[in-house]
Order: C-alpha cells, then sequence, then structure tokens
C-alpha cells in the first residue's frame, strides 16, 4: 500500500466517527489501572540537565502566537538556555500534585486528550552555545537527544551532527536548510489508544499540534524563525531515533533557527542499543493505527520532493461573500498584554463554563491574531487547508446563530441566526460544555480535495493545521482571561448541521471558548 491509496485514509476517518465507527469497539472502558508509563526511560543513559530561565522574553501571548519570523540572511542561533525554554514551555511539566494514595499528578504545559501525554520530543542538533547573560551554562554538543519531562533533562542517544539524516529524509526540504536546531514531534501509541482505540491516531495530531503551536510561539518570542515540516521518510527518521515504528513513530519536524553551521552529509547510523523501559504489560497495538499510518508514510527522498509540489493547490479559505460582519479587533494599546510564559503557565483544559457573554473585541481578537498562518513545507504563505466555522452562544455584539469565518476579510459569514446551544451540546457528544460556552469553533477540511492532491499523507497535514490552529486558540483565550477546552463530536452530524456550506467537508477540530466559571468554594 503506497501514500496515494486513499481508501485507506477513507476507511480509517469513516471507521473511527462518532457514533458507530466500526474501527472503534463501543463496550470499551479505560482502566486506570493499565494505564501505561507517562515518561519514556532509558535506563542505561545519565540525563543531561537544563536550567530554566524564568525570565519571560518580552512578548505578549497574543502577539506571539500571530508573529511568524521569515528566513533570511541574518544568523538567528538558538542557545543551551533557550532550548529549554522552548521545550519547558512546550511539553514540560508545569504543576505536580500528590494525591494520598493515588500518586502524582503531572499537568503539562500544553493540553492533551486524556491527559495521557503521548508525544515525545526529540533533538537533532548541531553544538549549541551556553547562554553569557545572567548564569552562564556550558554548551550541548551536537547529537540527538530525548527530552524528559519528569526530570527536565536531555538523554544523549546518538554522538555528532545527524542534521543530515532529517535534512536528506525531507528530500532536502529549504525549511530544514541552515536549521541549527531540528526537534521531531512523535507518538507513542499505545498511551493514547489504552483510552481511545484507534481514534488515538486523530489524537496524535490533535495533541502534537497543540504541542507545536507552543513551540512556534516561544519561537517567536526568542525570534528564532521556525519552519514545520511534515514531508519526510518515515522509515530513515524512526531509525535514527531508535523507534519501534509498530509502537512509536515521527509525525513532525519543527527547524528552529537559520546560519547554521553547513549541514554535513548523513552519516552512517550504527545499530540502535539503548535499552528503553516498557510502558506497560498490557500493551496492545491496535493495527488500524499502524495501518493508517503506514499508509501515510513516504519511502524516498523523491516521493517527498513529489509530495511538496502540492503545496498550496488546495485553499481552505472561503471568498467573502457580499454581506459579512467585520471584526471589531481590540487596539493595540486595549490588546491584553500578558507575557507568553505567564499565559502558558496559566493555561489548563476548562471544565465549566459561567453562562456569561465574552465580547465581540475579545473574540474578534482570539479569531484573527490565531489564524494568521505558519510556515509549512505543505502550505504556501496566505493559504490553508481549513475552514472555520461558529456557533455563537453568549458574544456581545454578535447575534446567536451560526457563523462562517472569512479571514481573507477579516469578518464572519451569517448561514443562520438563533439559539443554537441544544444542538451544539449534541454535536459534541451531548457535552454541556458545548452548549455552556461563549463560542463553538470547528475546523473544517475539503478532504477530498485534500487526499486527491496530498494522498494519505494529506490526512496528517490536515489534522495538523487544524489542531495547530486549535492551540493558538488555548492560548489566545488565556491570554484574555477566558476558557477553552478541545472536545470531540458526531462527524457526520456537524456537517449535517453546518450544510449546505459544509457539504462535502469533513471535521478535524472542535474547540470551545467563554468566560469561566469560578470554582465552589465547599464549606
Amino acid at each position: 500500500m503506497t501514500n496515494w491509496d486513499i481508501q485507506e485514509a477513507w476507511r480509517y476517518h469513516e471507521g473511527t466517527k462518532h457514533p458507530g465507527g466500526n474501527l472503534i469497539d463501543p463496550w470499551h472502558r479505560f482502566n486506570p489501572s493499565q494505564q501505561p508509563l507517562l515518561f519514556k526511560r532509558y535506563p542505561d543513559l545519565e540525563p543531561i540537565p537544563l536550567a530554566l530561565d524564568p525570565t519571560p522574553a518580552g512578548i505578549s501571548a497574543l502577539d506571539a502566537i500571530a508573529h511568524t519570523l521569515p528566513r533570511n540572511s541574518e544568523p538567528r542561533l538558538p542557545d543551551f538556555v533557550s532550548l529549554a525554554r522552548l521545550l519547558y514551555f512546550s511539553a514540560g511539566v508545569t504543576k505536580r500534585i500528590e494525591y494520598p494514595g493515588w500518586g502524582t499528578a503531572y499537568f503539562r504545559a500544553a493540553a492533551c486528550t486524556g491527559a495521557l501525554y503521548h508525544i515525545e520530543l526529540y533533538i537533532v542538533c548541531q553544538d549549541l552555545e551556553g547562554s553569557s547573560a545572567g548564569n552562564p551554562v556550558p554548551g550541548l554538543p551536537a547529537g540527538v537527544y530525548h527530552f524528559d519531562p519528569a526530570d527536565f533533562a536531555l538523554r544523549r542517544l546518538r554522538e555528532g551532527d545527524f542534521r543530515g539524516v532529517l535534512y536528506e529524509a525531507a528530500g532536502n526540504a529549504p525549511d530544514l536548510s541552515d536549521a541549527p536546531l531540528m526537534l521531531v514531534y512523535t507518538d507513542v501509541f499505545w498511551r493514547n489508544a489504552v483510552k481511545y482505540q484507534a481514534r488515538e491516531y486523530r489524537h496524535a495530531f490533535w495533541d502534537s499540534g497543540t504541542i507545536l503551536s507552543h513551540s512556534l510561539a516561544m519561537s517567536a518570542a526568542h525570534r528564532l524563525p521556525a519552519r514545520l515540516v511534515m514531508g519526510f521518510v518515515d522509515d530513515r527518521v524512526n531509525t535514527l531515533l531508535g523507534l519501534d515504528a509498530g509502537r512509536e513513530a515521527a509525525l513532525a519536524i519543527l527547524g528552529v533557527g537559520t546560519g547554521s553551521k553547513p549541514i554535513p552529509p548523513a552519516p552512517e547510523m550504527p545499530p540502535f542499543s539503548h535499552a528503553v523501559m516498557p510502558i506497560s504489560e498490557h500493551e496492545r497495538v491496535f493495527p488500524a493505527i499502524v495501518e493508517m499510518h503506514t499508509a501515510s508514510s513516504l519511502a524516498d527522498p523523491q516521493q517527498v520532493v513529489d509530495w511538496r509540489k502540492w503545496a498550496g493547490t488546495v485553499e481552505g479559505r472561503p471568498l467573502p461573500p457580499p454581506d459579512t460582519l467585520p471584526f471589531q479587533p481590540f487596539s493595540p494599546a486595549d490588546t491584553p498584554d500578558a507575557p507568553l510564559e505567564q499565559v502558558i503557565l496559566r493555561r489548563g483544559s476548562t471544565r465549566q463554563y459561567a453562562l456569561k457573554p465574552i465580547s465581540y473585541g475579545q473574540f474578534s481578537s482570539l479569531l484573527e491574531r490565531s489564524t494568521r498562518g505558519f510556515l509549512a513545507d505543505f502550505l504556501i504563505p496566505g493559504t490553508s487547508l481549513i475552514q472555520i466555522f461558529l456557533i455563537a452562544h453568549a458574544v456581545d455584539g454578535l447575534d446567536p446563530g451560526v457563523y462562517r469565518y472569512i479571514p481573507t476579510a477579516d469578518s464572519l459569514e451569517v448561514i443562520k441566526r438563533g439559539d443554537f446551544r441544544q444542538q451544539a451540546r449534541h454535536l459534541a457528544l451531548d457535552q454541556d460544555l458545548a452548549g455552556d460556552a461563549g463560542a463553538n469553533l470547528y475546523f473544517l477540511v475539503d478532504l477530498k480535495g485534500v487526499l486527491e492532491r496530498f494522498g494519505n499523507r494529506g490526512y496528517r497535514a490536515a489534522q495538523m493545521e487544524a489542531s495547530l490552529t486549535a492551540g493558538r486558540v488555548y492560548l489566545a483565550a488565556y491570554a484574555q482571561r477566558l476558557g477553552a477546552t478541545g472536545l470531540t463530536f458526531y462527524d457526520d452530524a456537524v456537517i449535517d448541521f453546518f450544510s449546505p456550506q459544509a457539504d462535502g467537508m469533513s471535521v478535524m477540530f472542535l474547540m470551545t471558548v467563554g468566560k469561566k466559571a469560578r470554582p465552589r468554594v465547599i464549606r
């Protein structure tokens, strides 16, 4: 099966729909006693401690998520301290709570379905300098490293400059040609499938996308250009990292910084010899996940080059209709200026909304800042695969109703007005959060068009763009002291609800935003 046998993507997408997808057992129940280890362990490798500089970089969250730095001739080299900050505020453990008789609950920087934290980060870099500001620290030698959030440390898997392996695997992607630092985001299948079964592969991109939204924002805060690469030879990257691709596989590469030393040719890779601690004695393989990942894999650099040629050929941004409602974003003077780091630390998935409206200014700023796009090998600047449809319940200055976002005009197309709280609850698997929120944002894609051009790997790209954008919505909401949380949904019912405008489309993500309810005080 090859990337262009697109019936596999359709089989997976249709089979993991709610309700009744034939790849999901409706009687499955998550047993917490079988929860896998939340952290990958290499018992024979010594940790390399990371030092966290808590000083804010001096940019607000709303500015950071909207800022994309282009590559230019000016070198922008990350150092060991900026790498530590990038890792901590993307995927670090930001809080621990001890529960007597149960254990420790870990809270991470970015949202994750079920708090199962199945996304791992790896570093492939040239020599990185320490920091000369404040307390100097040693630099980091060139190598391949794994990030351990629990210890806030790195473990070196390979010694030497292996950036050429990723560069060649990505078909000599221009986005990686001068990157001194490359991050690889992988998915540990069972860690999430233990609860969500075959639908885990959707969550692979939902959760790596929200982490990437933090990585891109932190890169912007440090004035480091960052470029997302989704096209690469899968086996080559997995081999570099020593992954058993039936259990853990690479999803994305992020090139960070410019002005690197010349990338050396890919060296020979000796066999990977480090022991890895099993994550569970109950581990199962879900064939549908492995089959979908294999069917969307690319086998050689030429396939990657051919795949990348389709960038920008699927446009998800609708043309403005005659009548739209213009946005009313905050003026620069009125825009909340909460530092990015502070917003990440207070971010969390909202569990209850207050039935109070948010302002149209807040909502306009949230959408406008979150959807400015990012640099990726499957897009060209100014294009997108996704369309955003929304149900507004309580937004001052906006009638309750159903709308479509028109990013080319920073405005909303009115589809129908009215109170749709009850319908919103039902679309979101009958969850009250969707009816109580100020608004629900649905990220839709012309999946037929995407698969015809990009093959099965287009499914990865569509899921990734939707979730990365949703991750920015998370940050934009918390920057304004609002709440936000992602929810799952009844796929076909969503399309029926938004049609005819949504005819033929598919849902990738649902995000809710609104005023958070204050915690109840028990006396």
